[in-house]
């Protein structure tokens, strides 16, 4: 029996386990920093199954590192586990029906991500018992991948530093090597105070802040313009002052996401949007207070290690669906529009998007190529921090029907379906193979490595976040 084979056998004897986990974490829908319930369930989950657990990791609650093995090589697997909010639906359901209005979801299918990786790092920790290798296989809990960066956080404080290579993977609607180049990123609070007043009886005694907060955002819409134009900028009033029309409003805040594709592009534009800011409250006669939230650097692809993940791919396989899921998968594919089928195929290989464009799920490994790492994720990553530090690669497999955009109810609707966890197996048999090949291929590790080394061309890794910034659950 082939280390593929024994691989996919360990982690198939486990597939309730997982699954069951996959669907907790799906229950617990905990946004981020507060995956308290998700994180421990993981964590009990891993000291069951042989490995060591520390918890709190770089000041974060509910980040940990589950350890098995000793001395080199070190792989890390990332997991992740933080659902979003505003997207609550149930499960199984071809129509947008919320579990709790308003409530969270996993809208981008972490409870799956978290799981397997898990599911990775379980089967690959009995593949070293079995075969007698030295190393050691860390699973790195990593909360608040959606709007908190933890893995950015945990770089600063040094938990990668001694981690000799880094695989993870992201729920996708093809079967695939994930692009290469993701889009470094800031995001920061913009705070305003003013003076209320009545504002018809006293509207020349007021000051207001939500008026600061409006020109601002007038003034950043007019820099796009003059920025370049890989870079994005978004933004979201968090704080409108109150609900009264007839009261100044004294304080109002907007929320800042600011993207390009190296971090000094950020920084630039970042102090760009800064002079806007106070150049409002001047307006205004208001204050401004700007508060650093939290950062990502952009994504260093390394071929090397997606080459040989790519032929562990293709080793593999795909799942078969049964006549069941085919027909959900139809059906959900059906409430797509017509736009994200067609984005899908376009932004596809011309032979994978001929061999899918009648099919509302994929069934094919997309084939692999050198040019993916010069081709645009176009979202961003705190994973991009990890790949600074040592060679990281990532895979999408099919856990969403073809065309289906992340952080919709469709794909809350999916993440806990049988569809979507043959997805989740098939990424932890994936990521346990391509660590086992890496860990008992000295030669092919030292290439990963000496690819990252060229690629940064002497650049050294500079945390985005400053220091002075604590992570958003620890503010007070």
């Amino acid at each position: 029996m082939t280390d593929i084979q024994k691989i996919i056998e360990i982690i198939e004897e486990k597939r309730d386990q997982f699954i069951q986990v996959s669907d907790q974490i799906w229950d617990f829908a905990e946004t981020r920093f507060q995956e308290t319930r998700s994180a421990e369930l993981i964590c009990q989950t891993l000291e069951a199954e042989g490995f060591s657990v520390e918890k709190g990791i770089a000041d974060l609650p509910t980040a940990f590192v589950g350890s098995f093995g000793t001395g080199s090589p070190v792989v890390t697997i990332l997991g992740e586990y933080d659902a979003l909010s505003g997207l609550s639906q149930k499960s199984g359901t071809t129509f947008h029906e919320p579990i709790e209005t308003g409530g969270n979801g996993h809208g981008c299918g972490h409870n799956l991500l978290g799981t397997g990786a898990l599911a990775a790092a379980i089967a690959l920790k009995e593949m070293m018992e079995q075969q007698g290798l030295q190393g050691t296989v860390r699973y790195y809990g990593c909360p608040a991948e959606e709007g908190g960066s933890g893995k950015t956080f945990m770089a600063r404080a040094g938990c990668f530093d001694d981690v000799d290579f880094a695989l993870c993977w992201h729920p996708w609607t093809t079967n695939t090597i994930l692009p290469g180049n993701s889009l470094a990123n800031y995001q920061v609070y913009f705070k305003f105070k003013g003076k209320s007043a009545h504002a018809a009886v006293q509207p020349h005694l007021g000051r207001s802040a939500l008026d600061a907060v409006e020109l601002m955002n007038v003034g950043v819409n007019y820099l796009r313009e003059h920025i370049i134009s890989d870079a994005r900028i978004h933004y979201a009033i968090t704080n409108t002052g109150g609900f009264s029309p007839n009261v100044v409003q004294a304080e109002a805040e907007v929320l800042y996401l600011i993207r390009a594709p190296k971090t000094d592009q950020v920084k630039e534009i970042y102090e760009r949007v800064c002079k806007i800011a106070r150049g409002a409250a001047l307006m205004t006669e208001t204050e401004v207070e700007i508060v650093f939230d939290k950062a990502c650097s952009n994504l260093v692809p390394n071929t090397t290690l997606n080459a040989k993940m790519a032929e562990v791919m293709n080793q593999i396989g795909v799942p078969v669906y049964n006549e069941e899921e085919l027909l959900f998968a139809k059906q959900l594919h059906a409430t797509l529009s017509e736009a994200d089928r067609k984005n899908e195929l376009n932004n596809l290989p011309k032979e994978v998007a001929e061999a899918l464009k009648n099919k509302a799920i994929s069934d094919i490994n997309n084939p692999y190529s050198d040019d993916l790492a010069d081709k645009p994720l176009g979202g961003s990553t705190d994973v991009g921090d990890v790949s600074w530090l040592v060679p990281t690669a990532q895979i999408g497999t099919a856990c969403w029907v073809l065309g289906t955009p992340a952080h919709t109810w469709q794909v809350v609707t999916i993440g806990a379906t049988s569809i979507a966890h043959k997805g989740m197996l098939q990424a932890g048999k994936v990521l346990a193979g391509t660590a086992l090949e890496v860990i008992k291929n000295p030669e092919l590790l030292e290439k990963c490595k000496l690819e990252l080394k060229e690629r940064l061309g002497g650049d050294v890794y500079q945390c985005p976040i400053p220091k002075e910034v604590v992570p958003a659950c620890n503010r007070i």
